[in-house]
């Protein structure tokens, strides 16, 4: 499991450094792309495959569906670490999520996310006040399926 937060600053030529325990977490080699919120996903080869074979059961006679798989799959890129522990995230996936310098990553059970370190706390500064009532929300439709 990805948890936590841990703050890193990406240098002029995009490396930014995933601090070892996530590296151990994410094996090897693993994928970058685009997330939903204007932020990067890494996920591991095996949580990839997972979620590749989530979305390919996806109707692609749907408008939504193509869209979605076009963004996330064209952003996608394969990567590996560095010697220093480092990843080099390509020039459209920094534009995309606006990294400046100061960047958040954080763990997601399944996945990463890099973030840019403003474009974090405004998005936890305009949540914060809401997860008490998404919390509710989200464990009472858990409560009713089961």
């Amino acid at each position: 499991m990805l948890m936590g937060e841990y703050h890193h600053n990406i240098d002029d030529k995009c490396r930014l450094v995933i601090p070892n325990k996530l590296r151990e977490e994410l094996g090897k080699e693993f994928i970058i792309t685009r997330g939903i919120e204007k932020c990067l996903y890494v996920y591991s080869l095996t949580n990839w495959e997972k979620l590749v074979n989530k979305l390919n059961t996806l109707p692609f006679t749907k408008k939504d569906a193509r869209t979605f798989s076009r963004s996330f799959f064209s952003g996608a890129t394969a990567c590996e670490f560095d010697k220093n522990g480092r990843i080099n995230i390509t020039s459209p996936l920094v534009s995309y999520a606006g990294l400046t310098k100061e960047c958040v990553i954080i763990g997601v059970n399944d996945r990463l996310e890099i973030w840019d370190n403003a474009a974090f706390l405004n998005f936890f500064n305009e949540n914060s006040e809401k997860l008490e009532d998404i919390a509710e929300h989200l464990f009472e439709e858990t409560k009713d399926a089961l």
